[in-house]
């Protein structure tokens, strides 16, 4: 890479890191964007939820998302690498890909809200004919690409009891969320040294519950997330969770799950075409490719549920740094991702 180029796509992640973007905050980063593009002669605008769209060669998609998730990390470089809030989560793959769909004319998109709803890669896929393929924009380090990840599905369960005396021996609505959770955790349980990629994880991540207002009921709640390996589908998951739902319910009492969200798991091929042009594109670079499976969920589930079509995802940085407060990327593996995905969406666009 010349010394002009390498620096123009520096230019551009600093420029990104430097800007602030939140999840339902992204229009400065959008802005520089479409900047980026019309400076290399690209058609680019925002989409109806705020998405950036720089259509073009549709032998490959190049997408990642422009929000971050809060924190404060002052923006600086050193030792190499350059520090601030998304330099990893994805700003470096966001301007990489960016980079190098104007040096070769492939696709691009930039997505709103990946961090909470994943609404930009929803409204995407409900807006747009599928790709001939599609790399998505995530931390994997610059010779590793990402096949696999679980989905989840959240849900919340309600019960609710007459109010009694609390010398009284039977369970209110606390004591039925309590065995809930317990039989849920039991129903799922890990068996032997499976890894955490093959399990079902579950997780409560609100509670609440006592005596009503009006004094004549007690009540509970429980909100969860179950992450969903490939190995399971979410219909699955669901019906072991209300499988676990007391049975011993007096007649005045009531206990149900009502499901709210769910994306599901997504394993590609190691031999599809993406994931052969990411390989090529490492091996010219001086680098040998990992595979990975992450435990967490990204906006490739989304795609891979929506378009028949072979993607992976792939980019520069450690995904460790993500959302931690010390969130950096390296500036070397930042140039080699550029020179990966050019590679690549060269090979899929031919």
């Amino acid at each position: 890479m010349s010394a002009t180029r390498e620096r123009e796509a520096r230019d551009l992640l600093y420029d990104l890191v430097a800007t602030p973007s939140v999840s339902g905050e992204e229009d400065a980063v959008a802005e520089r964007l479409l900047d980026f593009f019309a400076a290399h002669g690209r058609e680019a605008y925002r989409d109806d939820v705020g998405n950036v769209r720089a259509p073009g060669d549709d032998g490959v998609l190049l997408t990642s998302h422009m929000d971050t998730v809060p924190g404060d990390i002052e923006v600086r470089e050193a030792d190499g690498e350059l520090w601030g809030r998304g330099a990893c989560d994805a700003k470096g793959p966001l301007a990489s890909m960016a980079v190098a769909a104007a040096r070769t004319g492939a696709s691009y998109v930039g997505v709103v809200g990946e961090e909470t709803t994943s609404l930009g890669a929803r409204h995407l896929v409900e807006t747009r004919d599928a790709p001939d393929a599609v790399i998505n924009g995530e931390p994997s380090g610059w010779d590793a690409v990402t096949l696999g990840y679980r989905g989840f599905v959240k849900g919340a369960f309600t019960a609710e009891t007459p109010s009694a005396h609390t010398s009284r021996p039977g369970p209110n609505a606390l004591e039925y969320a309590m065995d809930w959770w317990h039989d849920v955790e039991e129903a799922f349980e890990a068996e032997g040294e499976s890894a955490v990629f093959e399990q079902v994880t579950t997780k409560p991540v609100g509670m609440d519950g006592g005596v009503t207002a009006d004094g004549l009921a007690f009540e509970s709640s429980v909100d969860a997330q179950f992450r969903v390996p490939p190995s399971w589908t979410i219909d699955e998951v669901a019906e072991t969770v209300e499988a676990c739902l007391p049975t011993y319910v007096g007649e005045e009492a009531t206990v149900g799950v009502e499901w709210t969200d769910s994306i599901p798991p997504v394993m590609a091929s190691p031999r599809n075409a993406v994931a052969a042009a990411l390989r090529a594109g490492v091996r010219a670079a001086g680098g040998e490719t990992t595979h990975l499976r992450k435990t967490g969920t990204s906006d490739m589930n989304i795609y891979h549920g929506a378009w028949d079509c072979p993607m992976a995802t792939y980019g520069p940085g450690d995904s460790s740094l993500d959302h931690a407060p010390d969130e950096r990327i390296d500036l070397d593996e930042y140039d080699r991702g550029v020179a990966v995905l050019t590679a690549a969406a060269e090979r899929l666009t031919a």
